[in-house]
């Protein structure tokens, strides 16, 4: 079984490129390509929402099952550049290298937005990305309120506890989608500080600006509060590589600094709960320039699908990095609150 929520159009020639409502499909044949249009059904959001419970609720209980056993529903927001085709070729890759066979991590649920598919589509893809966050809010707020009622349910009676973890994979500009639907969320839900909506956030070779963590601890009104104040951790992999994102730093803000190319803005205090790795040493040396960005989901990027799996289990940051899944030089230098801490102050903690 597959998922799929999309605001693209959709013709009898398959999806589109222009911005619609949004709409929700399943697809049941087991064998059938991700890619292959024929293969997917439209339903209504009901039957969708009934669909991908039935399939959390197989999940082991949190209560039986340690924290890093426990599955996930996974949302996966793809970048710029992407058609329908190449979304689902993505989500492809993803499924089977995490979320398929005994050591899967539970469900990956594709959200997919009306990218141009070419690279000249960069700033109408910008435009697209943020009317695209308003709908993803929608199913975001959605999720909150059920995980509210389950939160509640869960104080009465341990074993009524929500079986899934909620977590969200974003690639490039489908970070930027998540940074504004996160932040409309948020806002719409009073600025909660009592629920933690994703557990785990990866943001890969992520397309926004550095800063944008740059509120720390503080609850102002920054890019990146929605983001740090309704997930349990984020982590950004980036690689100084990427010459896609050296690109559009210029396009969009100048002077600032891609976080999927340069890592956090080390002048800034982030909150405790953000961290970065830089994937340079991870990825293949001989993939680079505008290649490379999307490299993280190759096929054969065995060491950057052990990283994604063991943070998507929780495993904590002083582990990945003594366990070498975390290269020991690359945690940079990072303010935290108003102490500098560095990758010795991570194995410590």
């Amino acid at each position: 079984m597959r998922w799929l929520i999309t605001n693209r159009n959709f013709t009898d020639t398959g999806f589109g490129t222009d911005f619609k409502a949004l709409t929700f499909w399943l697809q049941k044949k087991p064998s059938a390509d991700a890619w292959d249009r024929s293969a997917w059904t439209k339903v209504e959001m009901k039957d969708f929402k009934d669909s991908l419970l039935a399939a959390a609720d197989q999940f082991p209980h949190p209560l039986t099952t340690p924290p890093s056993q426990q599955k996930h529903v996974a949302l996966l927001i793809h970048g710029y550049n992407n058609s329908w085709d190449a979304a689902m070729r993505l989500h492809d890759k993803v499924e089977r290298n995490l979320f398929s066979g005994p050591q899967s991590l539970g469900v990956c649920v594709s959200f997919d937005w009306p990218s141009k598919g070419s690279l000249l589509g960069y700033l109408p893809d910008r435009s697209e990305a943020r009317q695209t966050a308003e709908n993803l809010s929608e199913v975001l707020s959605e999720l909150y309120d059920w995980l509210s009622i389950k939160q509640v349910q869960a104080s009465k009676n341990p074993e009524d506890a929500c079986k899934a973890k909620t977590s969200v994979i974003a690639h490039s500009m489908g970070n930027y989608v998540l940074q504004c639907a996160m932040n409309y969320t948020w806002t719409r839900k009073n600025r909660p500080l009592l629920i933690s909506l994703l557990q785990e956030v990866l943001m890969v070779a992520a397309d926004v600006d550095n800063d944008i963590f740059s509120s720390g601890e503080t609850v102002e009104h920054g890019d990146g509060e929605g983001i740090a104040n309704l997930s349990y951790r984020i982590t950004a992999l980036y690689t100084g590589r990427d010459d896609v994102l050296g690109a559009s730093a210029g396009l969009k803000h100048f002077g600032k600094r891609r976080l999927g190319r340069s890592g956090l803005d080390r002048t800034c205090a982030v909150p405790d709960n953000v961290w970065d790795v830089d994937c340079s040493s991870l990825l293949k040396s001989d993939v680079s320039g505008m290649a490379i960005h999307g490299e993280y989901f190759a096929d054969g990027e065995d060491r950057v699908y052990q990283l994604m799996r063991a943070i998507l289990q929780g495993v904590d940051r002083s582990i990945l990095i003594s366990q070498g899944l975390v290269p020991v030089a690359n945690p940079k230098q990072q303010l935290v609150g108003r102490k500098q801490i560095t990758a010795e102050d991570y194995v410590t903690a």
